[in-house]
């Protein structure tokens, strides 16, 4: 068993090491995306393509990730995933170039793999934890992000000026920012991912690795017969696309009354801040306190942020501001207890493909969530997005009652 924790040492810190070069790689084309779409269209309608593309991205990818990680392991996978995420960066570098849009959006669709793996690797970092410290180890790589999320848009200038030296247009500079970094990712795990987690951990459950091929629906099916895994899917979906749905459309309710942009980022930042920044501490809590009960806490964080975001004007930063740190918090407990119990409520053989569907419906929800939220603030008002937004969240409130009642 000692050897057991020395490699869980070992794999949490490759796992945080390409974490961080990943985020940034994918945090600093953020910005620049939406840019090059709206520059290559001439419609800055058409700007959230690359937003939209990269999230698709990620979800197409979730399932393919997860089967290689069945058929040959994480390192296989994650390998995978940062990979086709760099070759992402090197498609958008020549649609941004020759303003092709085709090659632009395939670029940003391809990067979302590298989000996809990201995604994944949370679920890498507990294939051999134990019971007392799953959440924590979780929480360890879901924090690697913070650096690239706080760092990465920051980079867009330097990144540009580079371009510029190089006879690019200024924008793609981030994807050249992005080759590199999310390669480094991916050799990081391919030369240090070894002993791989996941084929030590079936190893140890003596089972063989898993290579079957199930299709989403029969995933589904074995989730449902599970109460508290379903419990698991619901809460990492809703959770997910509650916060989408409410972070997306928060800049647009503050430029209403012409909010500075720099006002607007800084409440992004902090909303940011607590999605990321507290990981651990949302880690340590529900390993202590337990996963349902980390769960009913991040319910009651995002009903809280639906509350004080949708009763604030549009100039009143300071209250958005709590809002949306508390928003972020909540996603936070929601994605951790969520993805730890998640881990803990179906058979080892059958992890990795639940894995796959979990971060497949988490991202579908997401894209969902933002497509939805447009739509109501342009019908209704963004306080009225906040009261549709809580609606499944109070639906998850009573489904997490009754799985408490028959556990």
């Amino acid at each position: 068993m000692t050897e057991v924790k020395q490699l869980q040492r070992r794999t949490l810190k490759v796992l945080a090491s390409a974490q961080v070069l990943g985020g940034l790689g994918v945090a600093s084309t953020v910005a620049a995306g939406s840019l090059l779409v709206a520059g290559i269209t001439g419609s800055e309608a058409m700007a959230g393509l690359s937003q939209t593309s990269g999230v698709l991205g990620a979800a197409a990818m979730a399932l393919p990730l997860a089967r290689l990680t069945a058929r040959g392991g994480r390192r296989l996978a994650l390998t995978a995933g940062y990979s086709l995420g760099a070759l992402g960066a090197l498609f958008a570098i020549v649609g941004g170039t020759y303003r092709n849009i085709v090659l632009m959006l395939l670029g940003t669709f391809l990067v979302g793999a590298a989000s996809a793996a990201g995604y994944q690797s949370r679920f890498a970092a507990v294939d051999l934890a134990t019971d007392v410290s799953r959440a924590r180890n979780l929480s360890v790589v879901v924090w690697g992000a913070t650096v690239g999320a706080v760092i990465g848009p920051n980079l867009m200038q330097p990144a540009g000026t580079l371009a510029l030296a190089l006879g690019l247009p200024q924008l793609v500079g981030p994807y050249l920012f992005a080759s590199v970094v999310l390669t480094l990712a991916a050799l990081v795990l391919f030369s240090s991912l070894r002993p791989d987690p996941y084929l030590v951990a079936a190893k140890l459950a003596d089972l063989p690795v898993e290579v079957s091929r199930r299709k989403v629906k029969a995933v589904l099916q074995e989730i449902s017969k599970r109460p508290r895994a379903l419990l698991a899917l619901l809460t990492i979906a809703i959770g997910h696309a509650a916060m989408v749905s409410i972070m997306v459309m928060t800049p647009i309710h503050m430029a209403h009354v012409d909010v500075q942009l720099r006002v607007i980022g800084l409440v992004i930042s902090i909303h940011v801040a607590g999605m990321y920044a507290f990981s651990p501490v949302i880690g340590y809590l529900t390993d202590r306190i337990g996963r349902l009960a980390t769960i009913g806490l991040g319910i009651s964080l995002l009903l809280t942020s639906a509350i004080i975001s949708g009763t604030s004007a549009a100039e009143q930063s300071v209250q958005l501001a709590i809002g949306l740190f508390l928003l972020g918090l909540g996603w936070s407990a929601t994605l951790i207890a969520g993805s730890t119990l998640l881990t803990e409520s179906v058979p080892a053989n059958l992890k990795a493909g639940t894995q796959g569907v979990a971060d497949l419906v988490m991202n579908l929800s997401g894209a969902l969530g933002g497509a939805v939220a447009g739509i109501i603030i342009a019908v209704l008002s963004y306080g009225w997005l906040c009261v549709m937004a809580s609606i499944p969240v109070i639906a998850l409130a009573f489904y997490l009652l009754k799985v408490k009642l028959i556990s």
